[in-house]
């Protein structure tokens, strides 16, 4: 049994998820960046961060990111990366939901206050994800022009991109990108993330086994780990540490559960109880310091 470290990535807000009478989902900076704090206390080593307006809807201007950047690093160390896009927003007039364009995605990777590292999904879906607000089918569309122009710009930073996988396919597509010389499939700052109960993507063990043993064939000294949605928060990253994994991602963008079934009230309660799912299988979660190495956060892919 493996005694290293785990990453606990915290993912307090998401783009769809608000807050219920006995639920704080934190909206504001000032929400943001104090939940942070109170994560990286329970054991989180990096915040995932989306951002909303004044009306608690989705939102991404930059103004939106630096602002609770900036104040979630003057009250915690812990590292801070930025989602892959703000969510959906949805037309007034005809009620269409709509992502945001690649333009504005793009605009993400040169904030004032740049996150740490950067998260984007390896692929298009059918986005579809109850237990994170959205209760409507959406598709989810991710542009070999806005995937490309991402992993240069990340990689050219000496930062680390997590990539979100929606099907193991988009893997084969990755390796495709490292033949054409855009990353290097031996790198050991590569970082995947495997979602369970999500995008029509069962959290069934069998293919979580076959999703990491395909992953290892073809990026052989990448990172990787797990979000779950629901109740599946829990058993999918036991699963995962069960298989060594390198980082869990947890948070209310995800699910608003406790493990026996009732509502978390904040997202550190959340951290708290995968914490102790760490510790049973004879590991720790990683300070922020020490997710810095496991990531590879200072090294260059190019």
């Amino acid at each position: 049994m493996s005694s290293r470290p785990v990453v606990i990535v915290v993912a307090p807000t998401g783009g769809m998820q608000m807050p219920r009478p006995g639920v704080e989902v934190p909206l504001t900076a000032d929400e943001i960046s104090a939940e942070a704090r109170r994560c990286r206390d329970a054991g989180a080593a990096l915040v995932h961060v989306h951002a909303r307006d004044e009306n608690g809807k989705n939102t991404i201007k930059p103004e939106a990111f630096n602002r609770i950047i900036k104040q979630i690093r003057d009250q915690t160390d812990i590292l801070v990366q930025t989602t892959n896009g703000s969510g959906v927003t949805q037309d007034p007039k005809t009620g269409e939901w709509r992502w945001p364009n690649d333009d504005d995605r793009l605009g993400l990777l040169n904030l004032d206050e740049a996150p740490d590292v950067y998260g984007i999904a390896a692929g298009s879906a059918d986005f579809w994800h109850p237990d994170g607000g959205y209760f409507d089918e959406v598709p989810y569309m991710n542009s070999p022009r806005y995937l490309k122009e991402t992993i240069q710009e990340v990689y050219g930073k000496g930062s680390t991109l997590e990539y979100e996988v929606t099907g193991l396919h988009v893997m084969d597509r990755l390796a495709l990108y490292a033949d054409q010389g855009l990353l290097d499939r031996n790198a050991s700052n590569l970082w995947f993330t495997f979602g369970g109960g999500l995008c029509f993507s069962p959290a069934d063990p069998e293919r979580l086994v076959h999703a990491q043993s395909y992953m290892k064939r073809l990026f052989p000294n990448a990172k990787w780990g797990v979000l779950g949605a629901g109740l599946h928060q829990y058993t999918w990253p036991a699963l995962a540490l069960a298989l060594d994994c390198d980082v869990i991602r947890v948070g209310m963008e995800d699910s608003l559960y406790l493990p026996d079934g009732s509502l978390a009230r904040t997202n550190h309660d959340i951290v708290e109880a995968v914490a102790k799912i760490v510790e049973v299988f004879g590991r720790r979660p990683a300070t922020p310091a020490e997710a810095r190495t496991i990531l590879g956060l200072d090294a260059v892919s190019q």
